[in-house]
């Protein structure tokens, strides 16, 4: 059986010494009460429930699925699915960061970011289920009125009812211009909706009493486009009353048609649903539904780049773990364990090349994102406009790199971790071909990679003339400033203020040859978002050597063999993986020649 320890020790490392996060969020009224005692108590039992629950649940939920009954159009999750999700409930779990005054705990997003990375790595198809429900919660909450959220908000955060986001159609993905889903007046009031949605994950299920779909659909006098998209709530069974005590009604026009067979995340219900005169209500105003559904998708996109993280951690804990034990072959410089038949694997360079890519992809990616979900706490609670507005441009710039950055990391390290196994990772037992499948969902939904690209470079970057990025710039050039004079860090600082030069170098080029010409935006927006990855990652890698010499030096010989990992960790970092960039800086410079003066009919 796969083994998974969540990674507490790293966890608190990122959040009291590197981030120093529970000062930042103590700066916020909202969190004004938070100790670094909560903060361990809610790592270590979520740790212990991703790890107890979930992770004997993986196996299993990938080989039995989710089973779908035409008759009733009725969803049944893998066994001990529902029993888990029923312990999570209980335990008060959903409501981790939802507001108090809708039965929420109030805790910060940083620990709903660490709780859903556990998760994520210990059982990705199982932690979808709630995963959406919070998207459900926040998007009704910044949109809501006050009767929807009195009605829909106190059961998405005890998760007695879960939630959905539904707007992809048989024809139309990213392109959501297209799409057909017709909602017009009741004359009893509200809506009636009917189309059909695919690929909605968590569609139907048999975890809670109710399941909530937030739907984009098109009024009848609606503009052509994006412009003419409204957003509803439509439930699976009617609410039977109103307010916080409202239960479940009649059951609502809106059902599975049937279950998507798909590559992984078995034990997840990907379902094609069917609206047929579905009672609806408007979220939000007519005709600004897209804007609405971004903050649900916007959310749902952290929590994908965090599934990426989760399963580099999967990945890399299982491979290292075989790579101890399988003995095969002898070290290149002589034997390592002459009492043994063999040297374990673990000797060989290559084998920990593998091993410490996704080791790094892992430790780099979770300061990222734990980062990430400190700055949208800011966003919404710091009591200062200025820290408010640097949060949220550093959320708004951060999410692409976060979702596309770590997914694309997530599926080349499983894949490098699957070939630690060798033969032994093509076939089930080990786990890691299925953290393979699953894994690359992670790069296709919620707007794939290439589409988060696009945002970073045009949206992002190019239509705000780089302010964003020049405000990060502004923490990366405040780092070299204090410890360019160290010697001990040069190794660091050296390598970080070349990559921002040379960021900052390529995005004044792409910015000339834009305007001329779109084509070249689309052919160096992949590229593009690879290097400023990798400049995000040199920030928090030379934040995190800094960090390790500090308590090197001060502890001595007394010191916790974690600093010296990390140090290590570091420099492979810097050494190892950084100079990628060189080869996508080049590609991005090509330009869009090389791709669209192929003629189509040679394809």
């Amino acid at each position: 059986m796969p083994l998974y320890q969540p990674p507490i020790r790293d966890q608190r490392f990122v959040i009291h010494e590197l981030l120093g996060a529970v000062d930042a969020l103590r700066a916020m009224p909202r969190y004004a009460e938070l100790d670094a005692a909560t903060v361990d108590q809610i790592l270590e039992e979520g740790g212990r429930f991703s790890e107890e629950v979930l992770l004997p649940l993986n196996r299993k939920g990938d080989e039995q699925g989710c089973a779908y009954d035409p008759s009733t159009r009725a969803v049944r999750t893998p066994d001990g699915f529902a029993a888990a999700f029923a312990q999570f409930r209980d335990a008060g779990w959903q409501g981790l960061t939802a507001d108090a005054e809708y039965g929420g705990q109030g805790l910060p997003q940083l620990l709903q970011i660490a709780f859903d990375e556990t998760r994520c790595a210990a059982n990705q198809s199982w932690a979808m289920y709630s995963g959406l429900t919070m998207g459900a919660y926040e998007c009704i909450l910044r949109n809501g009125d006050a009767a929807q959220k009195e009605l829909y908000l106190p059961k998405l955060a005890s998760a007695r009812w879960t939630g959905t986001m539904c707007l992809t159609e048989p024809h139309c993905g990213t392109d959501l211009g297209l799409l057909r889903t017709r909602a017009v007046p009741d004359p009893e009031g509200g809506f009636r909706i009917t189309g059909e949605k695919i690929f909605i994950s968590c569609g139907e299920h048999d975890l809670a009493e109710n399941i909530v779909h937030l739907v984009l659909a098109r009024l009848p006098d609606a503009p052509a486009g994006t412009h003419g998209i409204s957003l509803f709530i439509v439930p699976k069974f009617l609410p039977a009353g109103a307010g916080a005590e409202a239960g479940c009604g009649a059951r609502n026009g809106v059902a599975c048609g049937g279950l998507e067979h798909k590559m992984g995340i078995h034990g997840n219900a990907t379902c094609q649903m069917q609206l047929e005169d579905a009672k609806g209500w408007l979220l939000g105003e007519a005709n600004k539904g897209l804007a609405a559904m971004f903050v649900m998708m916007n959310g749902a996109r952290l929590y994908v780049g965090v599934q990426g993280l989760g399963l580099t951690e999967f990945a890399y804990q299982n491979a290292a773990a075989y790579a101890k034990d399988r003995l095969q072959g002898r070290s290149l410089s002589g034997p390592k364990a002459p009492d043994r038949p063999a040297d374990p694997i673990v000797v060989h360079p290559d084998v920990r090349r593998m091993l410490l890519t996704a080791r790094a992809y892992a430790e780099g990616g979770r300061a990222l994102a734990y980062w990430v979900a400190l700055m949208a706490d800011a966003q919404h609670h710091h009591p200062d406009a200025a820290e408010r507005r640097f949060g949220a441009d550093m959320t708004a710039l951060m999410t692409p790199i976060v979702k596309a950055f770590l997914t694309d990391n997530g599926f080349y390290c499983a894949s490098e971790c699957m070939q630690v196994f060798g033969g032994h990772g093509y076939i089930r037992e080990w786990g890691v071909e299925q953290t393979l499948r699953d894994a690359r969902i992670n790069m296709i939904y919620e707007g794939t990679n290439t589409i988060q690209a696009l945002d970073l470079l045009g949206r992002k970057v190019l239509l705000d003339g780089g302010a964003r990025l020049r405000a990060f710039g502004g923490l990366v050039r405040q780092f070299v400033e204090e410890h360019g004079a160290s010697v001990a860090m040069n190794e660091f600082v050296t390598p970080l203020a070349d990559i921002a030069g040379k960021v900052e170098k390529l995005l004044l080029e792409l910015g000339l040859k834009t305007v001329g010409n779109k084509d070249e935006m689309g052919a160096a927006a992949v590229d593009t978002l690879r290097v400023v990855g990798h400049l995000v990652f040199a920030y928090f890698w030379a934040r995190m050597a800094e960090r390790a010499l500090a308590r090197i030096r001060s502890d001595g010989e007394q010191v916790d063999p974690f600093y010296p990992a990390k140090l290590a960790m570091a420099r492979f970092y810097f050494q190892r993986l950084l100079p990628e960039t060189a080869f996508h800086i080049r590609a991005a410079r090509s330009g869009a020649g090389n791709l669209m003066d192929f003629a189509s009919d040679w394809f």
